[in-house]
């Protein structure tokens, strides 16, 4: 049992390794594909091409999440999208919680609400796809936290661990560390992911209540 346990943990991480490489294939269009098309650098887009840069990415996340979920029902047998017993009066307090302190990390670090600035710098428009760019982008972190969570409960049991939620914040922390050179930004992305993780586990694993918590909680 502890081998099978051990051998079907790695392929949950592979899900999840996949999920994160999935976010990934962003900077292949945004530093690669897109300025050759465009003949700009990705400071200097116009609003259109912003816009079809969200879409390509939105197209390109859905289709692997949707990948992710189809192999991991398929090959092994988590169908991650069942229902699960419903909340408990302390959960959903414990979920507005959440929402709420992420509101106030987002507000120092954005200098006010990140959801009104943005809407200001972007205008209608462009909010708008920003805003469904963030869904699939959640979606994908999502399927880091869950397949982490799995993988890592198989190896190491502790099911109240958020460990789905320290993968993540690794991960993210990570690229923050690289992508800004800032070692405070990386335990930043590393608390923030174990928030998140906490949030799946608050909402019993179920990923469509978990979608929208982490959406909240990442945009507003």
């Amino acid at each position: 049992m502890r081998i099978m346990n051990k051998k079907m943990g790695w392929n949950f991480m592979n899900l999840a390794v996949t999920a994160f490489g999935g976010l990934g294939v962003e900077l292949l269009y945004a530093f690669i594909l897109e300025p050759f098309l465009y003949g700009a650098q990705m400071r200097n887009w116009s609003a259109g091409q912003t816009i079809i840069h969200w879409i390509l990415t939105c197209a390109t996340w859905g289709g692997i999440g949707v990948w992710l979920v189809r192999t991991a029902e398929k090959n092994y047998s988590l169908d991650i999208l069942s229902v699960r017993e419903k909340m408990q009066p302390w959960q959903w307090i414990a979920a507005l919680t959440l929402v709420i302190v992420s509101v106030i990390i987002q507000y120092f670090d954005w200098g006010g609400f990140k959801i009104v600035i943005e809407f200001q710098h972007l205008g209608a428009v462009m909010f708008v796809f920003q805003y469904l760019y963030y869904v699939f982008e959640t979606l994908l972190f999502m399927m880091i936290i869950v397949f982490g969570q799995r993988a890592c409960e198989l190896w190491l049991g502790h099911g109240k661990i958020p460990y789905g939620g320290i993968l993540c914040g690794l991960t993210w922390g990570l690229g923050h560390i690289l992508s800004k050179g800032s070692l405070l930004v990386g335990i930043h992305g590393l608390l923030w992911g174990i928030l998140l993780g906490t949030a799946y586990l608050v909402v019993n694993r179920e990923i469509r209540k978990a979608w929208v918590l982490l959406f909240l909680m990442f945009v507003i």
